[in-house]
């Protein structure tokens, strides 16, 4: 089947033609994982649960209606699009619109809750990025379309979410669009200097951020032994520097193999901050242990290879580039907090996806969900190794 005549209106392959299908797994992963968010939540806080279990219905209703989009005709509205999540992003800046929590503005009032802008924002970024190197396919090669101009797309996203002081999502937003035009195919030689760019520019930030610079410095301080730290002039932390990591772990070391059970945990009882959202992992390893938070990782790299199982029989460079940018933010945001809530890297505020409370965070993996719900349904249309990734490897 032609790559250029694919038709994803066509009548769809004879069933039982892909007894294999790695996205209903990678759904059934995504429910799992969102009613052990549930059980966490109602354990820990429980005023919170009603809360949840509303914005996880809505995250299933942006899912449906992401489902059944026609990706390739919304590719008309690209631009339009691309404004509208720039000025999404930039009216969080906005005094009496842009609201502040914990140093960080990237929530806009709507009076009965806060949009968390950066999470719509990354959906729209990584669609638009996705198009305009599928656009320029031919043109990858080049400094100016290849490189510079989708090089603006990532630092247009990813400045005006560190105007709002976030910066472990603009690492995390740099960090897809950088992926995706190596995925691409731009150059190596203009790659490398935009990453260690990107890197310098993210330590320069947080070295003129007096508070995140301290964060840092008091991480390394807690993790590095006295042989390294005492050599690169770094200070042992004050207790209170690290307290939420050291209670973090308190709370995974008192859970052990089978935890405390369920409600019986005493890290929430005001010792552990933000057991409900960012720091649900060390609640639940409290409670749950080793039984709950292994199972918990496992599903996150299930939804991995299974997405790396989908991109296989992705029909053109756009739809891969599309799915693959959203198993980048699903997959990297849980690595990222994995790593926060165990001491592997500095503590940042970044929910896990479909555990953590927050109904913003939801509706993008409910948007993710969707896509590959939507590129699902499209490609099974397509004959066996048909798919844009095989072609490329034959």
């Amino acid at each position: 089947m032609s790559l250029d005549n694919f038709n994803p209106d066509a009548p769809a392959a004879p069933a039982g033609r892909h007894p294999f299908n790695p996205v209903s797994i990678i759904v059934l992963c995504a429910i799992a994982l969102s009613v052990i968010g549930l059980v966490a939540i109602l354990s820990t806080r429980s005023h919170h649960f009603n809360n949840q279990l509303i914005a996880l219905v809505a995250a299933l209703v942006a899912a449906a209606i992401v489902a059944f989009l026609p990706l390739e005709k919304c590719r008309r509205f690209v631009w339009p699009l691309a404004i509208a999540g720039l000025l999404l992003l930039a009216l969080t800046l906005i005094p009496g619109i842009g609201v502040e929590h914990n140093g960080a503005r990237r929530w806009i009032s709507l009076g009965f809750a806060e949009l968390q802008s950066s999470e719509i924002g990354k959906m729209i970024f990584v669609f638009v990025l996705a198009h305009y190197l599928a656009l320029n396919q031919a043109r990858l090669g080049g400094f100016l379309r290849g490189f510079l101009c989708p090089l603006g797309i990532i630092g247009a996203f990813a400045g005006l979410i560190a105007l709002g002081r976030d910066l472990g999502y603009t690492a995390l937003t740099a960090a897809v669009g950088l992926s995706l035009l190596f995925f691409a195919g731009a150059r190596l030689r203009y790659l490398i200097p935009a990453g260690l760019l990107a890197a310098v520019s993210l330590a320069a930030a947080v070295r003129l951020m007096p508070n995140r610079f301290h964060r840092i410095t008091s991480w390394l301080g807690f993790v590095l032994p006295d042989w390294l730290r005492e050599p690169l002039g770094i200070p042992a932390p004050m207790p209170d520097d690290v307290y939420q990591l050291k209670q973090s772990l308190a709370a995974f070391a008192s859970g052990g193999g089978t935890g405390a059970h369920l409600g019986q945990g005493r890290q929430k009882l005001s010792f552990l901050p933000e057991p409900h959202t960012d720091f649900i992992l060390a609640s639940l390893g409290e409670e749950g242990g080793l039984l709950f938070t292994l199972p918990v990782a496992l599903l996150f790299v299930v939804i991995f290879v299974c997405g790396l199982l989908h991109l296989r029989r992705a029909p053109n460079l756009f739809q891969w580039l599309l799915v693959c940018g959203s198993l980048l933010l699903l997959s990297l945001q849980a690595f990222v907090n994995f790593g926060a809530v165990t001491g592997i890297l500095p503590t940042k505020g970044m929910p896990l996806p479909f555990l953590s409370h927050g109904g913003s965070n939801l509706l993008l993996m409910g948007a993710i969900i969707g896509v590959l719900l939507n590129t699902r349904r499209a490609w099974s249309r397509l004959d066996p190794g048909a798919g844009f990734a095989r072609k490329l490897t034959e």
